[in-house]
This record gives structure tokens, C-alpha cells and sequence, in this order.
């Protein structure tokens, strides 16, 4: 009888204790899945768009934003080959009409957020001195650009074109300046990089990015506003974002005003 007994209260204990275990384990309130807004961006959106991460992030508690930054045209292949992100944004217009022909954007969704200049970025320790852009085609100039499948690529030889067929560059000015180029990168950052290194004298760059140097590495030179195209940014969700309500609400707070004085704290100009 006392062996029963005993293990009656044995039991009873047991299945107490996994009881109380059980409510200590098992959270009360599950915690909310944390959500991710993947962005594939240009190069030179690199340092605003890290300041709109954290403000988009603040205002959106257990969201992620993701990013994936290369040229344009790297990001656009990347989609092309199957990559899901949930927006893009570019540093031209020709990469978001090549997604919106293959229907993996809608070109009615598709915003200009903000535009830049080209400008020559000089290494301030260059032996060869560049005072003007017409000082690209000197003899011995170490030149980088970036590649014309680039944005600031494509931008750098309509320059070229434009220039050559102004009689104050002459009609050779193209050539002289091709024949000075050392390397082609394959993003803005690259250019910058290796201008800032002293790898070569000069390159043609954004003017937000020679803004992100310090003071005293290099200086810029503007090219001929008449001569030189102003850059423009769109950005669009994907028709197949993995998650279309925080893809257009990422969209929102780019065109937004916060968003826009957080990029002109950064060298862009006005969308407008």
C-alpha cells in the first residue's frame, strides 16, 4: 500500500514539475517574425543609402534592410539570372527599361529619386598637372574610367562625343584622351579607388563620390555643363519582390522628403 502511495505522489510530482517547466519554457508571446526588404543599388548610392537603412529601420521595428551594391548593370544581370530582390535601384534609366521589357519591373512604377554630375576626380599628388578638362588629353596622363557598359561609363563617353564636336576641345579630343586610359573599372567606386591610390592621375567620376574622399587626396574639376549629361536615378519595386508591401514602403521613404534631404546631405541633386 505505501509502495502505491509512493508512487502516486511520485508521479504527481512529475507530471507537476513538467507543468510548471512547460509554462516556463513556453513564451506567453511568440515574438513577430523578423522581415527583410532585400535593395540592389548602384555603386554610388553606397554611403546615403547606409543613412537610410538605419532611419528606414527605426520607423519599421524587426525590419532588415539588405544590400546588395554594384553596377548598375551587374545588379541588372543579377536579376536577369534569377535573383529575387525586392527593389532596384539604378543610376540610369537604360537598366530599369531593360527589367520593365523583360517584365521584371513595371516602368509605371519606376520613380526618379535623384540625379548627379560627372566631374574629374585628380589625385592632388599627380605629377601631371590637370587644371581643366580639356587636361585629360595630355601626354603621360594616367587615366582610369569606368567601363561604358557602366552608367558613369556610358555618361563619360557621351561626354567624349559631345566635347569632340565642339570646336573648343577639337575634333580629336576623344582619342587623345581614350589613348590616355590605363584601366576600365567596372563601378564608379573602382575609378575613385584608384585615382585616391595614386594608381593613376585623374578619372571621371560622380560628384557625390569624390565628395566621400578626404579632404586633401584628390580635388575635382567639373566638365562643361552644355557637354555633360546630368545623371538620373530611378528606383522601382519588382513585380516579384518576396515582399511587396515593405518594397513600395521602402520606395515611399526614398521620394520621400526625409528621404531626399538625407541624399542631398550627400551631393545628390533634387529629383525634380
Amino acid at each position: 500500500m505505501k509502495r502505491k502511495q509512493f508512487l502516486r505522489s511520485l508521479s504527481a510530482l512529475l507530471i507537476g514539475l513538467a507543468l510548471v517547466s512547460g509554462s516556463v519554457l513556453t513564451p506567453l508571446h511568440a515574438e513577430p517574425a523578423k522581415k527583410e526588404v532585400t535593395v540592389f543599388a548602384a555603386a554610388s548610392l553606397g554611403d546615403a543609402f547606409k543613412v537610410l537603412k538605419k532611419s528606414f529601420e527605426t520607423a519599421h521595428p524587426g525590419v532588415t534592410v539588405t544590400y546588395n551594391f554594384a553596377g548598375s548593370q551587374q545588379l541588372r544581370a543579377q536579376v536577369e539570372q534569377g535573383a529575387t530582390p525586392d527593389v532596384f535601384a539604378s543610376a540610369n534609366l537604360d537598366e530599369i527599361k531593360a527589367l520593365a521589357a523583360k517584365k521584371y519591373v513595371e516602368e509605371t512604377q519606376s520613380k526618379i529619386f535623384a540625379r548627379n554630375k560627372l566631374v574629374i576626380a585628380v589625385n592632388a599628388q599627380s605629377e601631371i598637372p590637370v587644371k581643366s578638362p580639356k587636361d585629360l588629353a595630355a601626354a603621360k596622363l594616367k587615366l582610369v574610367l569606368a567601363d561604358k557598359s557602366v552608367p558613369v561609363g556610358k555618361y563619360t563617353v557621351k561626354y567624349l562625343d559631345a566635347a569632340s564636336k565642339d570646336p573648343a576641345f577639337g575634333a580629336s579630343y576623344k582619342d587623345a584622351v581614350l589613348k590616355n586610359v590605363v584601366s576600365y573599372e567596372t563601378n564608379v567606386r573602382a575609378v575613385l579607388t584608384k585615382v585616391t591610390l595614386g594608381e593613376a592621375d585623374a578619372g571621371v567620376v560622380y560628384a557625390t563620390d569624390a565628395q566621400s574622399v578626404e579632404t586633401g587626396k584628390l580635388f575635382t574639376i567639373s566638365l562643361p555643363a552644355g557637354l555633360s549629361e546630368i545623371a538620373q536615378y530611378p528606383i522601382a519595386p519588382l513585380v516579384k519582390a518576396p515582399n511587396k508591401e515593405l518594397a513600395q514602403a521602402f520606395v515611399a521613404y526614398v521620394l520621400s522628403a526625409e528621404g531626399q534631404q538625407v541624399l542631398s546631405k550627400f551631393g545628390f541633386l533634387s529629383n525634380q
